[in-house]
């Protein structure tokens, strides 16, 4: 991701923004996801009390852990991801 002189170009930069903002968009879903899938029915039925705590107890561990994971996923991904090279740039040996 950086270029021999050790600074980003402004390309780069805004990629990695949307790689950010991509990354935390999906994880706030599917973390929202998860918890309603999971403590939704504690909140729509009525289930005894142990039942719906412990579904509400494994929505809200579930969720951040989920949230987590999404985000590192995403960006550990983009970052090994090979970046194109710019167009119209020819390589020195050719």
């Amino acid at each position: 991701m950086e270029t021999y002189g050790g600074r980003r170009g402004q390309a780069e930069r805004d990629a990695m923004t949307v790689e950010i903002g991509y990354a935390l968009c999906s994880a706030v879903f599917a973390a929202a996801v998860v918890l309603g899938a999971v403590a939704g029915p504690a909140l729509l039925f009525e289930l005894p009390d142990s039942v719906e705590w412990l579904l509400r107890l494994t929505g809200l561990v579930l969720a951040p852990v989920l949230f987590l994971a999404r985000v590192v996923s995403v960006l550990v991904r983009f970052r090994s991801r090979p970046q194109p090279s710019q167009p119209g740039r020819t390589s020195p040996d050719s």
